[in-house]
């Protein structure tokens, strides 16, 4: 009898409170942390293009390279850095790609000549498809199986936030010291970051750390991983379709003044690190229903927006909504990415980095082309709500899936 009672208070101690389980590791925010910067960079350019292109005596549409090659840089580098440094730890792979971050910054902020500047910014975004693919591998293994989900909807929070505090900061440090302020401000920051992820990433045993290609290609044989890529794809490019245009719609179509328009897109800003934050919280446990309902709510809204003439106020309720809707799965479907990849996490990842970017090329491209048909601005919402309808079809045969195998392990 006192062994029974010496032990009990033991097991008590040991099991975790409900408290416990709910908090997230700290490593989470900062791997959060780590992606705020580099989708800060991302969409930073786009704010200080007039200053850039002024500085270096170049043209705009030869300065918005500076965007192109940086988005080309994530399609390629997630993958192909993550099969090249699969032999490291996640933890050195995480600095490393930190450390060439901060010095393609300091490269931007000391160069003036347009050449070097488009290969520090390519190699920056292959460094940040590192960074992405392999944080959210960290970050799931962290929070553990039953708040994978969650975990990626803090990463991905960090992301959302980017566009609703890094780039309108990024925009204003420029105005006050020039727009090379804004790179030394971001290669700072990256310094700090390194340091964080240095101290509170786990190291892993040689053994974890150590991967082969052919382990990597046999979890890409996953039907499921491929159907969550078809959904990343669509889902980003439908939303960006719209949203690369959404200025001139909401000028034009709908009369939303100028000096307005900032405000509305800090809403949709708001409403996707909101989106962000609940579709992770309620993604482990209603996985399917997250990543079905998102996209049928955001073609609704898409072809709202198409259709809204005059209305200023309704057009802003609803790019509030788009954002709030429109990329809220995306942290949901890199959970799925890894999960899915089995051996192959961090490649699964990786590629559904990739799908983003490809999306957005794709997206943003073929509303560009809609723009010069009869439909106009019009074109650009429709066609979004096209792309992203599509994802139904990869959401709904994932759910189809999960349920057949779910039926399956219970007999």
């Amino acid at each position: 009898m006192p062994t029974v009672t010496a032990e009990q208070p033991s097991a008590a101690k040991s099991a975790p409170t409900a408290r416990e389980r709910e908090r997230m590791p700290l490593v989470v925010y900062v791997l959060a942390l780590g992606t705020f910067l580099m989708l800060t960079t991302e969409f930073v350019v786009a704010g200080i293009l007039p200053e850039v292109a002024t500085d270096l005596g170049v043209s705009l549409p030869q300065a918005a390279h500076l965007i192109t090659v940086f988005a080309l840089g994530m399609i390629i580098g997630a993958p192909v850095m993550t099969m090249v440094t699969m032999g490291l730890s996640k933890r050195l792979t995480l600095v490393l790609a930190m450390v060439v971050f901060m010095v393609g910054h300091v490269v931007v902020a000391v160069s003036s000549d347009l050449t070097v500047l488009l290969a520090a910014r390519f190699v920056t975004a292959v460094a940040t498809g590192a960074f992405w693919a392999v944080a959210a591998v960290v970050a799931t293994r962290a929070a553990g199986p039953a708040a994978g989900a969650r975990a990626m909807g803090v990463v991905g929070a960090g992301a959302a936030l980017a566009t609703v505090l890094g780039v309108p900061a990024g925009a204003v440090i420029a105005q006050l010291t020039g727009w090379r302020g804004t790179f030394w401000v971001l290669a700072v920051a990256a310094a700090m970051a390194t340091v964080l992820v240095a101290r509170l990433v786990p190291g892993e045993s040689a053994e974890r750390a150590k991967g082969s290609l052919r382990a990597e290609l046999v979890g890409l044989r996953s039907g499921r991983l491929w159907l969550t890529l078809l959904a990343c794809l669509t889902t980003t490019g439908g939303v960006l379709a719209a949203y690369s245009f959404i200025a001139p719609i909401l000028t034009d179509r709908a009369g939303v003044p100028a000096p307005l328009v900032p405000l509305v897109l800090t809403g949709f800003g708001v409403g996707s690190f909101v989106g962000t934050i609940l579709a992770g919280r309620f993604g482990d446990a209603h996985a399917s229903l997250i990543t079905i309902l998102t996209p049928a709510v955001t073609v609704v809204l898409l072809v709202a927006i198409a259709m809204v003439v005059d209305a200023p106020w309704l057009m802003t309720v609803l790019v509030v909504l788009l954002g709030l809707f429109g990329l809220s799965a995306n942290g949901v479907l890199i959970h799925f990415a890894v999960r899915f990849a089995g051996p192959a996490a961090a490649l699964g990842s990786a590629l559904a980095v990739s799908a983003f970017n490809v999306g957005t090329a794709i997206g943003t491209a073929t509303a560009g082309l809609a723009l010069t048909s009869p439909l106009g601005l019009q074109g650009a919402s429709l066609v979004g709500a096209v792309v992203v309808a599509l994802t139904l079809m990869p959401a709904i045969a994932l759910a189809l899936l999960g349920r057949r195998r779910s039926a399956q392990q219970t007999h």
